[in-house]
């Protein structure tokens, strides 16, 4: 009876000191432990998204690639495929599992030696604890402070709000956290459309993601997925047949599909930083915005696509500059090609070796071994490139441009001129371009940005040339010149002297004598040919005679340029601005003179669903009513602020028309449409622009290298930017109605002979409809602006073919 009493009191004496020492080891451990009440309001680093007009994937922003789900949006077969591979009892224990960790040191201590894993035991709450305040530190007090942590966890926060936790933040692999980020990245699902093998397999990747590689190790991953499945079966969470159904599914990775991502390299790059300027660092990259942008996938698509197509015309014509590198022809040569770093920019291009030439064909080789020709007629571009953008003769044999060792640029021979199709193996030399460019499309009613791309290829320069380029527009800032005569009281039949100009710039400078493309005179001239041919001569005397400061004005009404001087110079398109400006001030000009401002962004939603910008914010009393009585909708205000006479705006967007009819950018009227705008070269032909609408679509194009240098003698916009200009407008209203430019109340459309702007008959040759303001019809008497120049500074020889001049209105103040 003794001993009994003895064992009873050494069982209470140990059991007491075990008590103390959990007590102590409470107190030693849970000394200092992180905050954890946070964890209630915590919201984890969420990728942001940019989508696309018609909801395309544009972008992803993050740290960490993490897609946030509430626990009431993750499936129930999801829930349960992690509970079956993690913890099982996880809504019953109270953030230990001790029959579970009694059971795994019964297995571990009975397959001690054996070689197999160890079992594990951690709770999804002691991951929590592990995961969001501890280290990943192997250690007795790391665990100890889990279960610590665990307990008090599990006081302050509810089952459902610990697994969100855990489902959100859980590492997954592939670069993604949390379930719904690792559903997209291996399956390109959303966790609605998993199947129950594919939930499996996410729930066997937390111990080791790698271990389980669905390309690198298949049959483990497999093996793991079906274990999952089998313990599903076991807890009864599915049935029998659905586990069999799913351990007989093949493990299939899809990638993102392209039907559900849009490219557009520069316009997220510019999105991203308008992002960053808006709302800071930490919202961008994990705030989890919802960006929904202005861009239209398909006219992007269509500027990527006319864009290179230009510039590498732009470019062949302008000659071949070499090989990007020379090798040996000797045994190896494949591993050698394979070796050559692949140009940036070089896309769906190949790079080949040349292997032999002579006087008609090029044997070329390929890295992985293939061989293919290049005929005289698929590189018959190549003239050599010589300095200033010349060139010399077209070749005559391929063997003197394409030497054995030569590594070229080549893609798919197209088919030949006849129409025959190219032979088998048969490649066309190609060159990546190094002129750059850049192309805007955008709405003119709203400024929402529909398409642009800023290059060449992003890949080569991220320097977008449509946004921070800073160039001269030349002749395409006029129209804001003759706008502004416009609204003075000039009409679109006003004459304007055409004859030689000098202005005495001052001591030491020099005289400044402006002259036409043509070096020729034309003595008084109609406005409207003025706009149409684009005629410095006339456009320095109107901007001498409304004065230069008008000019200021309008550049300035309209955001062209910003700290504009008000020297005559300047009136040619002397200031610098960019393209994406000059294409909203077009917009302007076709909207009706409207104020608007390019926008890439149209709304920015936060993780929870709530607006924190929109681009459109207008009231609208009414919009949000749930029930609709069948009355009228609601109106919305136009708050655009009207920036000139609706009247002078379509005065400018008819000569601009004339342009496409009958001026530089007449070869665009080959499209048969309503179309605008104005060519733009600047002096030695460094920029070449061509701005210009549809009634709905405002589009700019520039053409320039980022050093700037010629584009060559004979290079300008009209033969540079206009046919980009003309290849976009052909694709993008492909199949849109013929709408055309809209006339605002109080114009008056009256015959006159296009050459003189003097009355005309209908049918009579030369003859079209001019719009008016009422009042400013012609009258027969014509007087000509010829900027007030002095007496034998500038004017026309009386005996010359042009006659004696007409009565002469002087006067302006703008001095270059």
């Amino acid at each position: 009876m003794r001993w009994i009493l003895g064992l009873l009191a050494m069982v209470f004496i140990l059991a007491i000191g075990g008590v103390g020492a959990v007590l102590f080891g409470f107190y030693h451990f849970g000394r200092g432990l992180p905050d954890y009440d946070y964890l209630a309001d915590y919201e984890p680093p969420v990728v942001t998204r940019v989508h696309a007009g018609d909801g395309r994937l544009l972008a992803e922003y993050a740290r960490n690639e993490r897609v946030f789900v509430p626990i009431e949006a993750i499936p129930k077969r999801v829930i349960k495929a992690f509970l079956a591979a993690e913890d099982k009892n996880f809504y019953e224990h109270p953030g230990v599992d001790f029959v579970s960790l009694l059971s795994a040191m019964v297995i571990n201590a009975r397959n001690y030696g054996t070689g197999r894993r160890p079992v594990g035991a951690s709770t999804i709450t002691q991951q929590v604890a592990k995961n969001f305040l501890l280290t990943n530190e192997v250690s007795v007090e790391r665990k100890a402070k889990e279960a610590i942590l665990a307990f008090r966890i599990e006081r302050s926060l509810s089952k459902d709000r610990i697994l969100e936790l855990y489902l959100n933040e859980i590492y997954l692999g592939f670069g993604s956290y949390g379930v719904a980020a690792a559903a997209l990245s291996y399956f390109d699902k959303p966790l609605s459309a998993l199947t129950i093998g594919e939930a499996a397999y996410l729930a066997a990747l937390p111990k080791a993601p790698n271990n389980y590689h669905p390309r690198r190790r298949l049959d483990a991953a497999i093996e793991r997925r079906d274990w999952v499945i089998g313990q599903m079966r076991r807890n009864g969470f599915i049935s029998d047949a659905e586990a069999d159904a799913a351990q007989g599914e093949p493990l299939v990775v899809r990638d993102t599909s392209a039907s559900d991502v849009a490219s557009a390299d520069y316009f997220a790059e510019e999105v991203r930083r308008e992002l960053l300027r808006r709302f800071g660092e930490t919202a961008l990259y994990e705030g989890g915005l919802s960006v929904r942008t202005s861009i239209d996938p398909r006219l992007q698509v269509i500027a990527e696509t006319v864009l290179r197509r230009g510039l590498e015309e732009y470019d062949r014509r302008h000659g071949w500059r070499g090989p990007l590198a020379t090798l040996p022809v000797a045994a190896g040569w494949g591993d050698a090609l394979a070796a050559v770093p692949a140009p940036k920019g070089l896309g769906t291009w190949r790079l080949a070796l040349v292997l032999r030439s002579d006087a008609k064909t090029a044997e070329i080789g390929f890295a992985d071994g293939s061989l293919g020709t290049i005929s005289l007629a698929d590189m018959k571009w190549a003239r050599p490139w010589l300095e200033d953008q010349r060139f010399g003769a077209a070749p005559t044999a391929v063997d003197a441009v394409l030497k054995p060792g030569d590594v070229v640029p080549v893609d798919a021979a197209g088919a030949a001129p006849d129409g025959k199709p190219a032979a088998a193996n048969s490649y066309a030399l190609r060159q990546i371009p190094d002129v750059g460019g850049a192309i805007v499309a955008l709405d003119p009613h709203t400024g929402r940005v529909r398409a642009m791309t800023g290059g060449y290829d992003a890949k080569i320069s991220e320097f977008n040339r449509a946004t921070q380029a800073r160039r001269q527009p030349g002749s395409s800032f006029k129209p804001f010149v003759y706008l502004a005569a416009l609204d003075s009281g000039y009409a679109p039949t006003t004459q304007i002297l055409d004859a030689p100009f000098v202005i005495d710039q001052g001591a030491g400078l020099g005289k400044w004598k402006p002259s036409n493309y043509t070096n020729k005179f034309y003595g008084p001239t109609p406005m409207r040919i003025g706009v149409e041919q684009s005629r410095n001569l006339m456009t320095i005397r109107l901007a001498q005679t409304i004065g230069m400061e008008k000019v200021v004005d309008y550049a300035e009404r309209f955001g062209v340029v910003e700290g504009m001087q008000p020297h005559l110079s300047y009136s040619l398109g002397a200031g610098e601005t960019t393209l994406m400006k000059m294409t909203a001030a077009y917009g302007m000009l076709v909207n009706g003179g409207k104020k608007i401002g390019p926008s890439l962004i149209d709304r920015v939603v936060d993780r929870h669903g709530r607006t924190l910008w929109r681009h459109d914010d207008r009231p609208c009393d009414g919009c949000n009513e749930t029930d609709w009585n069948g009355g009228a909708p609601p109106v919305i205000p136009d708050a655009r602020a009207q920036l000139v006479d609706p009247a002078s705006a379509y005065q400018i967007v008819s000569m601009l028309e004339g342009v496409v009819q009958r001026g530089t950018g007449r070869r665009i009227a080959e499209l048969g449409r309503p179309l605008a705008g104005k060519t733009g070269t600047t002096n030695e032909n460094f920029d070449a622009w061509f701005v210009g609408f549809s009634p709905n679509l405002a589009v700019g194009v520039f053409v320039g290298f980022d050093q700037p240098r010629t584009l060559g003698a004979q290079d300008t916009g009209s033969s540079v930017a206009a046919p980009i200009f003309k290849a976009f407008m052909g694709e993008a209203l492909q199949g849109e109605p013929v709408v055309d430019f809209r006339i605002p109340p109080g114009v008056r459309l009256v015959w006159i002979d296009h050459e003189t702007g003097q009355r005309s008959n209908p049918g009579a040759r030369g003859a079209i409809l001019e719009a008016f303001k009422p009042g400013t019809e012609p009258t027969g008497v014509r007087t000509v602006i010829d900027g007030g120049m002095p007496a034998g500074e500038s004017g026309s020889d009386p005996n010359s073919a042009e006659g004696p001049r007409p009565p002469v209105a002087t006067g302006g103040s703008g001095l270059y």
